[in-house]
């Protein structure tokens, strides 16, 4: 239960890059950068309810560990996966459905900080969260 918490978008390392990639326009990615972030993680055994709120959206999402849903990232992008814990890390592994590649991303704990990885298309990016 180590991710609960409300944490805060602090600062991201190769962000626009890793949206580049994933082929969001510039004019999305530039607000991207600075959309101020807020994730509630809410965990319970393994079910997870995650609220996610920035200056474009407010959005909510349950899932199970292991079990596989579909999401809608920021910019409309639609993926389908799991995710899981590998130690004291999430794992969660989408494919995208509009061209069926693959998009990782980590979450752990680290100094007291939430970093959350994407890797897509050999492109990895972090945005680090602090703890309100």
């Amino acid at each position: 239960m180590a991710f609960n918490g409300t944490w805060k978008v602090d600062r991201s390392e190769n962000y626009d890059k890793f949206m580049e990639q994933m082929g969001i326009n510039l004019m999305k990615r530039k607000l991207a950068e600075h959309d101020n972030l807020k994730i509630i993680i809410e965990q319970n055994g393994d079910k997870f309810h995650v609220k996610e709120s920035s200056t474009f959206r407010t959005k909510e999402i349950d899932f199970t560990l292991g079990v596989q849903f579909e999401y809608d990232l920021a910019d409309g992008t639609e993926v389908a996966g799991a995710w899981e814990m590998e130690g004291d890390m999430l794992k969660g592994k989408f494919t995208r459905k509009d061209n069926g590649k693959a998009l990782t991303t980590t979450r752990t704990l680290v100094g007291g900080e939430l970093v959350q990885t994407y890797n897509y298309e050999g492109v990895d990016a972090k945005r680090i969260f602090k703890k309100q």
